[in-house]
């Protein structure tokens, strides 16, 4: 057990030196120390993230955080050796047939949407209904113990009805599958008629589980998986029938989780959705990790063969920051990657679902080094 932290017992993890990670030397270091001093930010400030995580030692990390905030690094040099100098290592390997770990990818859906009811734009997003008792709202209700909560209603429940009259909704987008993708993404960037732009923000769920479509479509419609990403899903259920009763409809509502928002207006175009973390993503920097095992901030790095520059696989060796989580997201060997924002990185992100080597990166004080 690495102290301070809770070691799954699926899960065993190894101290390595820098040099046994492939490719860390010609890494871009500055480029995921930039990501990483918006997650120091927030640590330091003790912002409230938007879903809490674990935060087994936060002295540590926050002292790292201090060092990076206080002499930023100007570049991949300096960086390199910024986190050659304040972490350790630690291979993670998941005691499963295959002792590698999993990754897929997600992205920021932008869509054309309106504030009001429209012909072109028939389906709501909702936002957070006020009886929306969150875990960390429970916690405080009852100490350390959360009590038994009765099941919010399921999605398909929420579509029917349920919830009529008892939430607003933030926007209407063009149809049940394009909000259906936006839960699944947790956010959206909506342009609206006028030209100008907001955005949607995880702001809760209704604590169903998350099951995946795409997986449904392969198993029982003997669907290949690579027609099974978000463009060949989304054709399927529109080609199904969206209506009650209809395939494509009935698809989603296998899917009981449903996920409520928040609408903001988007900040610089640059800048990503906001994570769990309560901060905002940056493509190809930021990863979704299981929250009841990592806290937010620690570095990670991933080492797959994946296509995520083309349709064609190829080395994906970076270093990524924690800085979201997700449902699905289960496992220390487990991530989810932000791919950014548009059609073209949901292309590319729907089409992964792969095996990779995760190396944590701890604060040396954690792991008892000097």
């Amino acid at each position: 057990m690495i102290r301070g932290f809770l070691t799954p017992p699926e899960m065993s993890q190894d101290a390595v030196p820098f040099a046994a990670l492939d490719g860390f030397d010609g890494e871009d270091c500055h480029a995921a120390f930039r990501a990483f001093l918006v997650s120091c930010k927030a640590i330091v400030e003790n912002e409230p993230a938007l879903r809490p995580a674990a935060d087994p030692a936060p002295s540590f990390l926050k002292t790292v955080c201090l060092k990076a905030l206080a002499e930023p690094a100007s570049n991949a040099r300096e960086a390199r050796q910024f986190f050659e100098t304040f972490f350790a290592p630690h291979r993670i390997r998941p005691k499963t047939a295959s002792g590698a770990g999993f990754v897929t990818a997600y992205y920021e859906p932008v869509v054309e949407g309106s504030l009001a009811p429209h012909p072109d734009f028939a389906a709501p997003i909702l936002g957070r209904p006020d009886s929306l008792v969150d875990l960390r709202q429970s916690e405080s209700l009852a100490g350390a113990a959360a009590p038994f909560l009765e099941p919010y209603p399921d999605r398909a429940a929420i579509d029917a009805g349920a919830l009529e009259g008892r939430v607003k909704p933030l926007v209407w987008v063009k149809d049940k599958v394009e909000a259906f993708f936006i839960h699944v993404q947790g956010s959206a960037r909506v342009k609206l008629r006028d030209g100008a732009e907001v955005r949607l923000t995880y702001a809760g769920r209704n604590g169903h589980p998350y099951t995946s479509i795409g997986r449904i479509l392969v198993v029982e419609h003997d669907i290949p998986p690579e027609k099974a990403g978000l463009t060949g899903l989304k054709d399927w259920i529109r080609t199904q029938g969206q209506g009650p009763g209809e395939a494509g409809a009935a698809l989603m509502l296998r899917n009981k989780s449903y996920i409520f928002f928040a609408l903001t207006e988007v900040l610089r175009p640059e800048e990503g959705p906001i994570g769990g973390q309560g901060v905002s993503l940056t493509a190809f920097r930021s990863i979704a990790l299981d929250r009841a095992i990592w806290p937010y901030g620690l570095p990670m790095w991933i080492d797959a063969e994946i296509p995520w520059q083309s349709p064609a696989s190829s080395k994906f060796r970076r270093l990524m920051i924690g800085q979201d989580t997700g449902s699905a997201i289960v496992g220390a060997a487990r991530g989810d990657l932000y791919f950014g924002s548009g059609d073209a990185a949901g292309a590319l992100a729907g089409a992964i679902r792969h095996k990779a080597e995760f190396t944590v990166l701890l604060p040396r004080d954690l792991d008892g080094s000097s």
